[in-house]
């Protein structure tokens, strides 16, 4: 993602029918999905409007005061990932089922309540569970509940933040160039191992190819078999423009970035929309650390949303 995305620009080639014609008969090929050529005709145009109408919320976010920011940055998202569902499923929307939020949230506690504390649960249909299926073959997530502080620790840009009022660091940062992946050392007694064990993790649990590991005092040097693939073990923070690793080795369905990003702006939405006491409240007085990691998120998911749609776009492309 560093190496090609920059702004909306990026986008450019996308407002094109023709490209996007061919870009779609090129996924649908993958799919093996018959009559390609009415498909991507048929679907070319919504994908364009969809990307069209997504890009045009983000922009308006941008210059939107705090208060309503969640609720233009959920519906931006929202119309990007339709975008991208039109590439994986030619037929997209066939049916209602598929056009609800897929999430809800609790009703706000008015004593003492802390958006860290709060959590959405997964729904059976809608576009959360679809999308984690189609997009990222997460499946059998019905009935889940995941906390905003989890979601929270799961996006790269807020680790500064963690370690400066919790004075814990979420992600360490790491060099690659192929075939070399260099980690601090630091990162074994994090996840609790040596790096045999190490070596082994990656391998079992991240599919990644590896010659060997060296170590020195500072560092854990490992040489790959095969360049990375887009994966939960290696992200990418858009603040330090560097690649990182998260100090916790377990990865779970809510460790894919986009679906946290999800997540958190469709509670934020709701609040934004249902709950203007403790909102504006929120806004206003800045009682705890709620408001400092919201407000940041906010700013990193108004230019790191776009940038995970692209990635996956291309990502397809590339394919």
């Amino acid at each position: 993602m560093s190496n090609y995305y920059k702004d909306w620009s990026s986008f450019s080639c996308y407002f094109s029918a023709e490209y996007s014609q061919n870009f779609l008969k090129k996924c649908y090929r993958i799919l093996h999905i018959t009559d390609i050529d009415s498909k991507s005709y048929q679907n070319c145009y919504p994908f364009m409007y969809f990307l069209e109408h997504g890009k045009l919320y983000y922009q308006q976010a941008i210059s939107a005061p705090m208060s309503i920011q969640p609720i233009l940055l959920f519906y931006g998202l929202v119309h990007l990932i339709k975008a991208c569902l039109l590439t994986m499923d030619p037929n997209y929307p066939n049916s209602t089922s598929v056009l609800a939020h897929g999430v809800s949230t609790r009703k706000l506690k008015k004593q003492q309540y802390l958006f860290f504390q709060d959590e959405v649960k997964i729904q059976k249909n809608g576009l959360f569970t679809f999308m984690a299926e189609k997009m990222f073959h997460c499946k059998n997530s019905e009935g889940e509940k995941v906390k905003m502080g989890y979601l929270l620790n799961q996006i790269p840009e807020l680790s500064n933040l963690f370690q400066a009022l919790e004075g814990k660091s979420t992600f360490l940062q790491v060099n690659y160039h192929h075939p070399l992946l260099v980690l601090p050392k630091q990162i074994l007694d994090l996840y609790f191992m040596n790096g045999n064990h190490f070596k082994n993790f990656l391998e079992r649990n991240h599919g990644i190819q590896i010659e060997e590991v060296e170590e020195n005092k500072k560092e854990l040097i490992i040489r790959l078999s095969e360049p990375l693939n887009a994966n939960h073990f290696i992200q990418w923070d858009s603040r330090e423009k560097s690649r990182v690793i998260s100090t916790d080795k377990e990865i779970t369905f809510f460790s894919n970035e986009m679906l946290c990003h999800y997540l958190i702006l469709y509670n934020l939405s709701m609040i934004a929309r249902y709950e203007i006491e403790w909102w504006s409240e929120l806004l206003k007085t800045m009682p705890n650390k709620d408001y400092p990691f919201i407000e940041s998120f906010l700013q990193v998911a108004a230019e790191k949303g776009p940038q995970l749609i692209y990635q996956f776009l291309e990502n397809l492309a590339n394919s």
